[in-house]
């Protein structure tokens, strides 16, 4: 289908009571307007228009997609007024879509079979039916059932206001029929706004057909105004993305408390333990398991890998049956060959890690190569950074290095080498020698401790 998707994003969103534009809140760590968007994208491969008005410069910048035709609705004149501004982009032929920035939960099953309806029908929207239909706009039937208008909560009377089934505001229709609509709209209401939604009584005068499409699932088409509903939409996108995952195999040990930011994919036996939060792409192996309280962003973790508690791994490629944490940071650029192991309170930072090679407790490597079976001491530190340039450290297969040693890069250690516990080194070491430097060690019999004055 020829979908032309017209995207509404214009509202500033004062009960947000923030700077940034509303469709800009993320909701699953990406801008609602982003899920939108997307989910555009999963229907056809057709344009999109985006209606921006409300730091609207912000908005375009926050979204990198340099195919979305933006247009501007300067005033904020109501939803027909903000349609209206996107018609020089409609041609006559086209299935337009119009949906909302701040309504990010809708599926792409549930906007094809209203795009599919347009050709047999000139126009389509997609309802529902609430328990407490309350601020949503009616939908009015005649008694044999067609669609004959639509009401809003503020232009309603009582009988209106006892309907359930509302309109969600998303709508498809073909490209001649609602231009023509749109230019009949004025603004006699309670509102004074030009309502989308009367489209539907212009459509009924002229005899248009019209049919509907519902929604099984009403929090698909939930809109955000404020910081309660965005909350309420974050919990049901984490339910969504966590059952997901449970589909594919995953064990999660509390659903309710895992947080998806962008998207997973796994393997087999994969185990999610409570308050894991993983961002943007992440790839999880067969048999991985995150333990309490990590973070994992943009990262590939490996098969057989153990991420214990309080762990951070970020833009990381984690290779097989490596061990990592409790308290462990591994930062960009980092990669770890196969069983490696990664202890408490250790940071790695833009390092290739080797096979087998450990650092147990308590280091900071940093812009290092190190080769497979190195031994790293507690409390060691690559010194790459003399606050100005950073420098690399070379450390060989099979190195040892003691506890509280400084490697000053640039260095390499070579091959074999042993470094002395609380070694300084400067230098580049040969192979399968024992390097250390260390002052010389003075005891003085006679050195009193101080005591306190009374």
């Amino acid at each position: 289908m020829n979908i032309k998707s017209i995207i509404l994003a214009a509202g500033k969103g004062t009960r947000m009571r923030s700077e940034l534009p509303k469709v800009m809140h993320k909701i699953g760590g990406k801008p609602m307007l982003q899920h939108v968007i997307d989910t555009s994208r999963e229907l056809s491969s057709g344009p999109i228009v985006g209606v921006v008005g409300h730091a609207a410069e912000s908005v375009i910048n926050g979204i990198s997609d340099d195919t979305i035709q933006w247009v501007h609705q300067y005033e904020q004149l109501g939803t027909g007024h903000a349609v209206l501004q996107a018609v020089p982009y409609i041609d006559d032929e086209d299935i337009v879509l119009i949906a909302y920035g701040d309504v990010p939960l809708v599926k792409s099953e549930t906007l094809l079979p209203l795009c599919a309806c347009i050709g047999e029908y000139d126009y389509a929207l997609l309802t529902t039916k609430l328990r407490q239909p309350f601020g949503y706009g009616r939908i009015v039937r005649d008694p044999a059932g067609n669609i004959r208008r639509i009401v809003e909560e503020k232009d309603a009377d009582e009988e209106i206001k006892k309907i359930n089934e509302i309109n969600t505001g998303i709508v498809a229709a073909k490209g001649s029929c609602i231009k023509r609509w749109l230019s009949l709209l004025d603004s006699d209401n309670a509102q004074n706004e030009y309502y989308l939604t009367d489209c539907v009584e212009h459509a009924v005068a002229e005899g248009a057909s019209i049919t509907s499409v519902d929604c099984a699932n009403p929090d698909e088409i939930q809109g955000v105004n404020n910081r309660q509903q965005q909350a309420m939409l974050e919990r049901v996108y984490q339910a969504r993305k966590v059952s997901e995952l449970m589909a594919e195999g995953v064990t999660i040990l509390d659903p309710a408390r895992v947080d998806i930011r962008g998207n997973v994919s796994v393997g087999k036996d994969v185990v999610i333990d409570i308050n894991a939060v993983l961002e943007g792409d992440v790839k999880l192996g067969d048999g991985v398991v995150i333990e309490t309280n990590c973070v994992i962003s943009n990262s590939v973790i490996g098969p057989n890998v153990t991420v214990k508690s309080h762990s951070v791994i970020d833009n990381a490629v984690v290779g097989e049956s490596c061990d990592i944490g409790p308290f462990a940071r591994i930062r960009p650029g980092t990669e770890l060959a196969s069983n490696a192991k990664v202890g408490n309170f250790v940071e790695i930072k833009k390092s290739n890690i080797g096979e087998g090679s450990k650092i147990s407790h308590l280091s900071y490597i940093g812009d290092t190569e190190m080769g497979a079976n190195v031994n790293i001491g507690a409390g060691t530190i690559t010194c790459n950074y003399d606050g100005v340039n950073k420098f690399k450290t070379i450390i060989g297969d099979d190195a040892f290095v003691g506890s509280d040693s400084q490697l000053v890069a640039p260095v390499s250690i070579a091959k074999g080498s042993t470094i002395g516990a609380g070694s300084t080194i400067t230098k580049n070491t040969p192979e399968d020698c024992l390097s250390l430097s260390r002052s010389k060690q003075v005891s003085i019999p006679s050195w009193q401790r101080p005591v306190k004055t009374k």
